[in-house]
């Protein structure tokens, strides 16, 4: 007796396509969580500049996820009536996935053009605290000089003109301890304190790509009390997504109590 059954194989090919669409979705969701993966990881392994993951391998994770969105969606839309329920999870989960993803980058692009091209944020355009303790390890990185360019002085003014020294009624010493208090509160790495100097040098690294900036604090006489200087400068990139003015006013803000 000959069977009336279609099998498997005989299923039009639009209609396995779209079963395995889901599939294809979850493959380039896990493709662009890779890539943007790989970036930093690459980075910090020392197997490619920064700006490979920053503005290649980020940018292609963006494409992928989107893609991957593209195609759950396609699976959603048209194959809800064919794809079994174990299907629509995984065309669900991968449009999740690609959406967060994609996210990522776009949020980051974005906010390119929201901060000024300020990468070294102080307190003291004359006399800048000094940051010639990082200059071996800037030289190693073939980052920035240490050297503060005056040149970023203005568009900090007009991007930044809340930042300030911080001056407190307390005497020198009062002063220093209360500013390294608050340095080492704030998580920091302190690389030396001289009280003698008045000298406070850290470092603070980035949680995502890792990148270090440096910070140097002054603590000197001003009339009765103190005055506390602060310079916070990124090694590396001509931006910081104003990153070392948020650390800047950060400090300052617990220094000063408020």
């Amino acid at each position: 007796m000959t069977s009336t059954t279609a099998p498997t194989d005989a299923m039009p090919m639009g209609r396995r396509l779209l079963r395995r669409l889901p599939h294809l979705a979850l493959i380039l969701a896990i493709v662009a969580v890779l890539l943007l993966a790989a970036g930093p990881l690459g980075w910090r392994a020392g197997w490619w500049h920064y700006s490979i993951g920053f503005f290649y391998l980020m940018a292609w994770s963006a494409y992928c996820g989107l893609a991957a969105v593209a195609v759950a969606i396609i699976a959603l839309v048209f194959g809800r009536r064919i794809n079994a329920g174990r299907q629509i999870a995984i065309g669900v989960i991968a449009f999740v996935i690609g959406a967060a993803i994609a996210y990522v980058p776009w949020h980051w692009n974005n906010l390119r053009g929201a901060y000024p091209r300020v990468n070294d944020v102080t307190t003291d355009f004359d006399n800048p605290p000094s940051l010639a303790f990082a200059e071996a390890m800037r030289k190693a990185e073939h980052g920035h000089p240490v050297a503060y360019d005056g040149a970023k002085a203005a568009p900090q003014k007009k991007s930044y003109p809340d930042i300030a020294p911080a001056m407190l009624t307390l005497p020198p010493d009062q002063a220093f301890d209360r500013a390294l208090a608050t340095a080492k509160a704030t998580g920091w790495t302190i690389i030396q304190s001289d009280p003698e100097t008045g000298t406070i040098d850290a470092d603070d690294r980035s949680r995502w790509f890792g990148f270090t900036d440096d910070i140097a604090i002054r603590v000197s006489p001003a009339g009765g009390g103190s005055r506390v200087d602060i310079r916070s400068g990124a090694r590396l990139g001509g931006g910081d997504y104003g990153v070392n003015a948020a650390r800047v006013r950060t400090y300052l803000a617990a220094l000063r109590g408020s």
